[in-house]
């Protein structure tokens, strides 16, 4: 069927829609407040307001002209989630992939990486953990003590730059009070699963508050190595720690200091000759990530006209991923009719990755507005620098593999906030960055780059009433051209270009029903030109029946990605509560690469994905909690054909709560679907089939129970 004659009558009948909206609440005002688009299990007579920080300048999220989901710490403990790819889903039109223990290659629209081996990545979604830069490596997003999940969709040329053509993630933790609190928190479930994390936080002195978090978490996975005899060959072995302190140094200056420290040592052991959960590996794997960091956030309003806001940090990552290549033991042909076309191998990568990056910006105030006391404006410079070294270990390579692949990143962006009317502002930002780049590796492959690079945006917001308002956004993005490593590929295949994007949005966002129910809906059309797309060439090699692959990157003429997103959260009765998201997509290549890509659907980027769920208040103390989320199927890869399944999966929680204790009965995909988070085609890897082409699949959790417990202060 053609997605075209589908969703080109949806948006006539969306923009009919929305006009007939807003006309119907111009009559219908109601209080000006934001409101959370995840459900709470707290149910009130209103909607709390909810903040996005991500921007130049905190704004509630009704009144922020973008499409913008916020996660709560209250969805992430219904979910019982423990990582970030444990909530993408209730976000329209937000995917990820996983190839490893967590799914941290994440698309945005259906765009984004799924994977890294060898090659240098320039990401298409930036990843912010209070403001240190995780981009690319977002095996790192715990969420331990987490306030709530920002998820920006579309480019952020002018708040992010080169590392957000998609869109950016930022995780922000619960910060210093003013009074003593926090809690402790255990829980175990299915496979040996069980966390145990501790959070505390409050008042040093007058001037100086902290939080300390902790958090361990452990599992041996749902696999079973059936010719090791073990069950915890994918294991996850997760600690977290996190301290907070934020000084009033005096009047004026402000300033925070966060230390973060993940250890991630993970087992990997994902995929199956047989496509099972069952595992024939001599070697398994390992996903490790251990990662030390510092930020330090100030914050200064010494002078009338404008503060001043930096940010300066650095994260110290070291990675190690690696894996069975064969998925099966030496032996497995002895005595079968498949005796010596078996092969043995293994491929692992290390890296260390340093990542420093300082963003320091002025703010107006209100006194300092410039155009006829119109406009409040932003000016920042930011300055990023990040080396990335590799080790790549490999059975049948001669010597070990190794490369260097530095960047440097400068840009000066500014906005403008205009008020045209009481009820009309025009949003102009502008970004210019300078992107400078290195790699080199032991097969004697050097590139450097120096570009300049634009982006921005201009946002045209109009609130109808106090808590209702239409936009209109036109936004650009970049991402950086780059190297492919492999020293085989021709010459014309070695380098490819930057990737652009324009992105063209409307919406509406508000509340009614008295503040009880909140709805957001965003329409895009993003208009991509050489598209860089990953490909895999897949080669018999000369002394083995194993296949050999070269992956590498090249670039499509263009293609477009459209649709539509959907959230609204409602408040039904005091007892009863609702949320839902939508997201329809259609991505496509007009342009062909080395496969017949043409209009065809880009990978990871299904039709459609929503979650629906509900929340009911048994009494004071109970509460009963269900929601469903399903997703259409999706290509897997732009090399091959292969597709994912379409799925639906069910959780639900029982909630007991007295006196600040909390005792949760909880359970994810209760009808145990089997979910594809990553797929290879067009090859084979199976001895006893004499290696004849078939696809491969590695699937996500199963059904899973457990009991939780959880005491607040």
């Amino acid at each position: 069927m053609n997605r075209s004659k589908i969703i080109i009558p949806f948006f006539s009948l969306l923009t009919a829609a929305l006009l007939a909206l807003s006309i119907s609440v111009i009559a219908d005002p109601a209080i000006d407040s934001a409101i959370e688009p995840v459900i709470d299990s707290a149910i009130d007579s209103a909607i709390e307001e909810i903040i996005v920080t991500s921007d130049f300048r905190d704004s509630a999220l009704l009144k922020t002209p973008a499409s913008v989901t916020v996660i709560s710490s209250a969805a992430i403990a219904q979910r019982q989630a423990r990582h970030l790819e444990q909530v993408l889903n209730l976000a329209p039109n937000v995917n990820f992939s996983s190839g490893a223990s967590r799914g941290r290659f994440i698309q945005i629209r259906g765009i984004g990486e799924r994977s890294q081996f060898i090659e240098p990545l320039n990401p298409s979604v930036g990843t912010l953990v209070d403001g240190i830069d995780f981009t690319g490596i977002a095996g790192a997003a715990t969420t331990m003590d987490i306030a709530q999940i920002e998820i920006l969709r579309g480019p952020q040329g002018t708040l992010y730059g080169a590392n957000a053509l998609a869109g950016l993630i930022n995780l922000r933790s619960n910060q210093p009070s003013e009074q003593l609190q926090g809690n402790m928190h255990v829980s175990v479930g299915d496979y040996d699963t069980r966390t145990v994390s501790a959070a505390v936080g409050g008042p040093v002195s007058e001037s100086l508050g902290y939080r300390v978090a902790v958090q361990q978490h452990n599992s041996d996975g749902y696999i079973e190595n059936d010719f090791l005899k073990r069950d915890d060959t994918n294991s996850i072995d997760e600690l977290s720690l996190r301290t907070i302190l934020d000084w009033q140094a005096s009047d004026d200056l402000d300033l925070k200091l966060t230390l973060f420290h993940v250890d991630a040592d993970n087992g990997y052991d994902g995929f199956s000759l047989d496509n099972t959960r069952h595992t024939l590996s001599d070697t398994p794997g390992q996903d490790r990530h251990k990662a030390t960091a510092v930020a330090v956030e100030s914050s200064w309003q010494g002078a009338e006209n404008f503060k001043v806001i930096g940010l300066v940090s650095f994260a110290d990552n070291d990675l190690e991923y690696g894996y069975d290549e064969d998925w099966a033991f030496p032996d497995i042909c002895t005595g079968e009719p498949c005796e010596g076309w078996e092969y043995n191998s293994a491929d692992n990568y290390a890296r260390e990755r340093d990542n420093a990056s300082v963003d320091i910006k002025l703010v107006s105030t209100p006194e300092a507005r410039i155009l006829n006391d119109s406009s409040d404006w932003v000016v920042g410079v930011y300055w990023r620098d990040q080396d990335e070294q590799l080790l790549r270990q490999y059975t049948y390579a001669a010597a070990d593999f190794t490369s260097d692949f530095e960047t440097t990143n400068k840009a000066l962006y500014t906005q403008l906030d205009t008020q045209l009317s009481d009820s009309l502002t025009l949003i102009s930002g502008l970004r210019l960055e300078n992107r400078e780049a290195t790699y080199r590796d032991s097969d004697l492959v050097a590139h450097s780059v120096d570009e300049n690079l634009w982006g921005g945006r201009l946002a045209l917001q109009y609130q109808i009433t106090a808590n209702q308002m239409v936009y209109g956004l036109v936004s650009r993005g970049y991402k950086a051209g780059g190297v492919n490593s492999d020293s085989s590929l021709a010459a014309e295949d070695r380098e490819f270009d930057t990737e652009l994007m324009w992105n063209f949005e409307t919406g509406i966002k508000g509340r009614w029903l008295d503040d009880r129910l909140q709805t957001q809906v965003a329409a895009f059309y993003q208009k991509r030109d050489d598209i860089q797309i990953k490909q895999s060439l897949v080669q018999s090699r000369d002394d083995s029946n194993a296949p050999d692959f070269t992956d590498y990157f090249g670039n499509a003429a263009s293609g477009a990605n459209y649709g539509v997103e959907v959230e609204f959260n409602w408040l039904a009765t005091e007892s009863l509560a609702w949320f839902g998201s939508l997201g329809l997509l259609s991505a496509d290549y007009d342009i062909p690469l080395s496969i017949d890509l043409d209009s065809r659907q880009q990978a990871h980027a299904p039709d459609y994905q929503f979650a629906l769920g509900g929340s009911y208040q048994v009494n004071d103390s109970l509460s009963v909690s269900i929601d469903v989320e399903g997703k259409d199927k999706f290509y897997l890869s732009s090399s091959h054909n292969e597709q994912s399944q379409s799925y639906e999966l069910i959780n639900a929680r029982i909630n007991y709560a007295l006196a600040g204790w909390e005792l949760s009965l909880w359970g994810r995909n209760l009808t145990n679907k089997d979910v594809i988070v990553r797929g290879f085609g067009g090859f084979g890897n199976d001895p006893r089939k004499f290696y004849a082409t078939e696809a491969y699949y590695q699937f996500g959790e199963p059904r899973m129970f457990g009991v939780s417990g959880q005491y607040d202060f």
